[in-house]
């Protein structure tokens, strides 16, 4: 809801405040007062292009600028702060202000909570805060996707629930048919990767590496490359421990004899008996010793070139799978694991696409039904919606104008079904139906724009509605009827009003007067013309209502006409509550 909007320097208005409020507000003063200002304004603070011709003669700038109090869950709110907006808040509500300035050269700027922000972010938050109908204004229900939530949200719950579940199978349905495309049009690819992968472990396979092989066999190689030194080497050290080689006795022979001589004195002296323990331990190891280097000659004697040719063998093996798929045996191991898991993968991806394809065919079976739900909803809220709208119209001085909702089939189901919406008016009898926006002058349209809204207002409104001119052509009867369905829609949302006729001015809850001052021009050519904004008591409601009613506010008669009009009026909104 606007609380307040503020005007400086644009047209003919110098200085203006206009408080406004909840329920129904209306702005009235003599033609060439400035009332359109206060529409130029508003488009100003929802990002509409700004004109430097606005900007009031001999001014640098124009400044319009409006406090509004949303709830504080709106997700305007949650916008404004993306843009760094300062919003203060209270227990429920919350306040934002927003300015637009407009300097004489034309340049433009916004600011939101006191930040400055892109002009593109008013006009975000604009398509949720405020909806402006006039002669040249854009309507609110123009878009296609619109006027479909539109209706959607007028047919209600049942709908909506049948589109909740609609629009979460249609997702599955989209989610289904992308890993289907995805996969089929793999197939080339994965068929080739799975015939690469099998000849790949099928190689491995038939060698069967085992982890450390490589390190292994390289260790044997070297050793069967050097047997003859290894023998020569092993056979003096074996003869040294165990003959009396070199014309000495064996080291086995010489170390028991020290330990017999020892073993003879080692029961008098502990140190001594230590010391034959030493040379008994000595004797073991030497003994050891022999016995694994006869048991290495042995092994040496076994292993001849055959064995030798054979290990080469095993390595070039080994080598090439090394060269092909990884540093070292261990790593190969490691690959052909994780090529074992792929290649399983791509072979149930056949299993997969069978089943995402009987999963695809039951989904899109399930979104036609509920597609023909929807559409037999939506048809059925048309027709009422049609038929409501256009009770409204006759109400408002267009008895021949007929408002249709029309459905046509989509070739292919979008998120919202296989229905194409369009709100189309049939301005005259015998004229054939046409978009809204075309084939209607600005005031029908803008009471075609009023029908609509007061239909519905109570499931699909805005925080704030403006009708500009909403009452041009119009008189009398038709002129109380449209007064009295704007009090409706007031009851729902914040509606302000531009209007020139004391039947749809008695309706309001307050009302703003726009006056015109001027003084004759001076002998140097100076002068001015400037207007001021009044929110009128109810003494000086009666007499503007005298003055739209006889061209003068001081006629006694004038007077009582408007004290009579404005009590029928209220009598009716109080019956309205």
């Amino acid at each position: 809801m606007i609380q307040e909007i503020r005007i400086s320097d644009l047209g003919v208005i110098s200085q203006a405040t206009l408080p406004l409020g909840p329920g129904f507000s209306v702005v009235t003063g003599e033609t060439g007062a400035g009332k359109t200002m206060v529409i130029t304004a508003l488009g100003l603070l929802l990002g509409r292009r700004a004109d430097a011709g606005a900007v009031r003669h001999g001014s640098k700038q124009a400044v319009a600028d409006a406090t509004l109090v949303l709830p504080a869950t709106s997700k305007v709110l949650d916008r404004a702060e993306e843009a760094g907006a300062i919003i203060e808040r209270f227990d429920n509500e919350a306040e934002l202000i927003i300015t637009r300035t407009l300097s004489a050269e034309g340049r433009s700027r916004a600011s939101i909570g006191g930040r400055a922000a892109p002009v593109g972010v008013l006009v975000e938050l604009g398509e949720d805060l405020i909806a402006i109908h006039g002669q040249t204004d854009q309507m609110r229900l123009k878009g296609a996707a619109t006027q479909r939530a539109s209706l959607d949200k007028f047919a209600g719950a049942p709908l909506g629930k049948v589109l909740a579940s609609y629009q979460d199978v249609f997702d599955r349905w989209g989610q289904a048919n992308s890993e289907l495309e995805t996969l089929t049009a793999a197939s080339r690819e994965r068929i080739r990767e799975a015939e690469s992968l099998q000849v790949a472990l099928e190689e491995i396979d038939a060698v069967d590496p085992q982890p450390a092989e490589d390190a292994n066999l390289k260790n044997e190689s070297l050793k069967l490359s050097n047997v003859e030194a290894l023998r020569t080497s092993a056979n003096l050290a074996h003869e040294a421990l165990n003959s009396d080689a070199y014309d000495a006795v064996s080291v086995i022979t010489l170390v028991e004899t020290a330990k017999h001589a020892l073993d003879q004195v080692a029961g008098d002296d502990p140190e001594m008996k230590a010391l034959a323990e030493r040379l008994s331990e000595i004797g073991i190891l030497a003994a050891e010793a022999s016995t694994d280097l006869a048991a290495y000659l042995s092994d040496l004697d076994s292993e001849g070139p055959e064995r030798l040719a054979a290990l080469e063998e095993r390595r070039a093996d080994l080598n090439k799978l090394i060269r092909k798929y990884a540093p070292s045996v261990d790593e190969v191991i490691a690959w052909a694991d994780a090529a074992r898991i792929r290649l399983a993968e791509i072979q149930g991806d056949d299993g997969r696409i069978e089943a995402l394809q009987a999963e695809a065919e039951a989904l899109k079976t399930e979104v036609g039904e509920l597609a023909a739900k929807l559409s037999k909803l939506r048809a059925k809220a048309a027709k009422d919606l049609s038929s409501r709208v256009t009770a409204e119209l006759a109400a408002l001085a267009m008895p021949d104008a007929k408002f249709v909702v029309e459905i046509e089939t989509l070739d292919e189901p979008n998120r919202f079904g296989r229905d194409a919406i369009s709100m189309l008016l049939q301005p005259h009898a015998g004229s054939s139906p046409r978009p809204l926006g075309k084939g209607a002058s600005g005031g029908e349209l803008s009471r075609v724009m009023l029908a609509i809204e007061v239909v519905l207002a109570a499931v699909d409104p805005v925080p704030t509605f403006v009708f500009d001119e909403v009452d041009a052509g119009v008189g009398g009867k038709a002129a109380v009827e449209i007064g009295k369905r704007l009090a409706m829609l007031a009851k729902h949302v914040q509606v302000i009003v531009v209007t020139h006729l004391p039947q749809v001015a008695a309706y309001a809850d307050r009302h703003i007067r726009v006056i015109k001052s001027s003084n004759a021009a001076a002998a140097d050519g100076a002068g001015f013309t400037a207007s001021d904004v009044v929110l009128l008591d109810e003494n000086e409601r009666v007499r503007e209502l005298a003055r739209m009613l006889a061209g003068q506010e001081d006629s006694s008669t004038a007077q009582a006409h408007a004290e009579e009009l404005l009590s029928d009026a209220q009598e009716l909104v109080s019956s309205l509550s």
